[in-house]
């Protein structure tokens, strides 16, 4: 007969098992595996707490929620649905465990049925043979051998939780949840069984005031974890492609690095604007420039030097016939004026660029000396900032709002400044000094009077 226990407590060794059989030798695994029992050794798969990864296990002490916060197949489904085991499971398969009523709170009854139950890294995936519950699909509901219980229900449908109550419950993918906020505060009110009912939370963060609140409030915990993590259990081909796709990027520190991206009040450039500025390669371009934003020491402690690069694509004669293309974000915190000069310069031989432009408020003729003494014949143009930061930068964001912009890939960086950068302000550590070396770029291609006659005059920057 298959038997397998589960402690109620977790040896330190178990925490670390995983990761020893990973680097050990095979006379060593050998030894491991010839010490265990028959019954050990069928009861090893299914012990979690041996092959975990950390973010995977419960934290330590008197929470109520624990928020697992990872990327896109960083094993949150897997650590919830074995979280759930080990509140219902007791000792041996008919012992009763420390939850006898769970809820299982997605988006869907389909996406709580599919995923947290018959998927992959679900419940019954996951549960070893003697202590499997069954599924009673017309109550929506799994039944263990030992009489606990666990119940799907619906984000959908908030009011479906007025009746029931739980001891334990297990929360899926609550970022994405178009009536969170209503299903999560009618969850907290029937999560009132036992002596210290708790919840877990798995989804890929997003920036939602339901998960702001959640892992703002005192009694939650969270463990973290990027799609990386878990690579040992993703093809090698899905993380190649996502990281070329999406390294660097705020979505892909989102998606993948399990990052909570939050947009600041009154920003003037948003994640959803940005992605939807993403592409791939620029086309041939009419004119390239390169604008810098000096700092106003050379010391390394100062603010960054701001380089970016951005190209003019004008496609016919018409007034609208033209897109700007940023192209690179060569920033960098120089210990110098002389590094930041040699890194501008070499921007512009590197893209062919027609012109040098650089905001001279705060280093006067020094910025052009500078840059003379990397290359006496580069294409400069001094400019000089009349009004403030968030003002020169609004009708740049309104560019964006209209299509206008496309970025290339690899400019993180520079898109986390400008979702800091609102019509009050700057919202970010420090100076915005990509942002503002972008606005200059812009301004360059749409105002040079040296330019190609077909290039766009827009009023308002």
């Amino acid at each position: 007969m298959f038997v397998t226990t589960r402690s109620t407590s977790t040896p330190q060794g178990l925490r670390s098992g995983a990761a020893w059989l990973s680097c050990a030798t095979e006379d060593e695994i050998d030894g491991f595996l010839g010490s265990l029992s028959d019954a050990s050794l069928l009861a090893l798969p299914w012990i979690f707490e041996f092959w975990a990864l950390p973010h995977q296990l419960p934290p330590a002490g008197a929470w109520r929620t624990w928020a697992i916060l990872g990327g896109r197949g960083a094993g949150k489904t897997r650590a919830g649905a074995e979280w759930v085991r080990a509140q219902v499971e007791g000792p041996r398969a008919a012992d009763p465990g420390r939850a006898r009523r769970v809820a299982l709170l997605a988006e869907t009854y389909d996406q709580g049925r599919d995923v947290m139950v018959f998927g992959e890294s679900g419940i019954l995936a996951c549960s070893p043979p003697d202590r499997r519950p069954a599924w009673e699909a017309t109550r929506r509901r799994l039944v263990w051998p030992n009489g606990a219980v666990a119940t799907v229900h619906s984000a959908q449908e908030p009011d479906a939780l007025r009746g029931p109550q739980f001891d334990a419950a297990w929360v899926d993918e609550l970022a994405k949840w178009k009536k969170g906020a209503e299903a999560w505060d009618m969850l907290q009110f029937a999560l009132r069984l036992g002596t210290h009912p708790q919840q877990v939370v798995t989804t890929t963060p997003q920036n939602v005031d339901v998960l702001k609140a959640v892992l703002r409030n005192p009694s939650t915990v969270t463990t973290h974890a990027p799609t990386e993590a878990n690579r040992a259990h993703l093809a090698a081909s899905f993380l190649a492609e996502v990281e070329a796709r999406y390294g660097n990027t705020r979505l892909g520190r989102q998606e993948l690095m399990g990052e909570l991206i939050e947009d600041v009040e009154g920003a003037l450039w948003t994640t959803a604007m940005l992605e939807a500025a993403r592409a791939e390669a620029a086309p041939q371009l009419d004119r390239v420039v390169v604008a810098v934003d000096p700092p106003a020491t050379g010391r390394g402690s100062s603010d960054a030097c701001g380089i970016v690069v951005a190209g003019l694509e004008c496609r016919g004669e018409g007034p609208r016939d033209w897109r700007i293309w940023v192209l690179e974000d060569a920033s960098l915190s120089a210990a110098s004026p002389i590094a930041w000069a040699e890194a501008a310069v070499a921007a512009a031989r590197r893209h062919g660029a027609a012109r040098l432009v650089a905001e001279v408020n705060q280093g006067g003729d020094m910025v052009e000396t500078m840059i003379r003494q990397v290359d006496a014949f580069v294409p400069y143009r001094a400019v000089r900032a009349a009004v403030g930061k968030a003002a020169r930068a609004e009708p740049v964001a309104a560019l964006y709002e209209q299509g206008r912009v496309r970025h290339l890939r690899g400019l993180g960086h520079l898109e986390e400044q400008m979702c800091r950068m609102a019509r009050h302000g700057y919202q970010g550590p420090g100076s915005p000094d990509r942002v503002d070396a972008l606005v200059w770029a812009v301004q360059e291609l749409l105002f040079d009077p040296g330019a190609r006659a077909s290039a766009p005059r827009v009023r308002g920057i």
